[in-house]
């Protein structure tokens, strides 16, 4: 894991980043994420499990597999793995959901489409790009729930770059108290518990979760920029930073 010696002030400028134009994609608000039904479960395991019908759309062939597959991404609320997309999509297995992800993703490209295939958090999503980030904010108020303080943001930015790290450490960082922040970042499960240091006490270590790489549209926690990029020179590392992942479609 990698752990970085920096200015705490940089650390939300990395996030921040994360999140920013150079991000291609921002989640949509969550009346854009579809809640499947009963009759949207039915639809899928009644759809036709062959390719031998093919539905023309353009001059792009487009067939029932690859339908059900993006059927199967749009009513998902969160990232699915291949295999999970296979079950959900009646496909033989993860390497063939994997073809028609590396194919959807082409499509989607290539038509000018305001939706992207993304992989995020060990999975894969459906998610529209920042270029609609603005409109999306016109139709309706972002949820109050996604909204975080300065002070939140700062606190998981040094989880993200320090962890697993303790709550000393991170307020020794802060220079102020970070219980609360902690206690915030936990119910909004950016942040959670991964363990106990080996230091006197043994007190716990913090970590971010899952839904924090949903969140910032991350593959893995690899992906985050590195500081050096914004505090103007190598940041001290205990480790080499590992680069962004390769692309599991590619």
């Amino acid at each position: 894991m990698r752990r970085h010696t920096c200015s705490s002030g940089i650390l939300p400028r990395c996030l921040a980043r994360v999140q920013g134009a150079e991000h291609p994609l921002t989640p949509p608000p969550d009346a854009w994420r579809a809640t499947p039904t009963p009759g949207c479960r039915r639809l899928l395991r009644t759809a036709p499990a062959t390719n031998a019908s093919v539905k023309e759309t353009g001059k792009h062939v487009r067939s029932d597999e690859l339908s059900r597959l993006e059927a199967a991404l749009f009513l998902a609320r969160e990232p699915l793995t291949t295999r999970r997309l296979a079950k959900l999509a009646r496909l033989s297995d993860g390497t063939r959901a994997r073809t028609l992800l590396r194919e959807l993703r082409g499509l989607h490209d290539a038509s000018g489409s305001a939706f992207r295939v993304e992989h995020i958090a060990g999975g894969f999503q459906l998610l529209t790009r920042s270029a609609f980030g603005p409109w999306l904010r016109r139709l309706g108020e972002q949820p109050p729930g996604n909204r975080i303080s300065t002070a939140a943001m700062e606190t998981l930015a040094i989880v993200a770059y320090r962890q697993p790290v303790t709550r000393a450490e991170i307020e020794s960082i802060r220079g102020v108290g970070c219980e609360e922040m902690l206690r915030q970042l936990m119910e909004r499960d950016l942040v959670a518990i991964g363990g106990r240091a080996e230091d006197l006490g043994r007190p716990h270590v913090y970590v971010t979760s899952r839904r924090f790489l949903t969140v910032f549209g991350l593959a893995r926690i690899e992906d985050l920029p590195p500081m050096e990029t914004l505090s103007g020179g190598p940041a001290t590392t205990d480790t080499d930073a590992a680069g962004p992942g390769d692309d599991p479609t590619a």
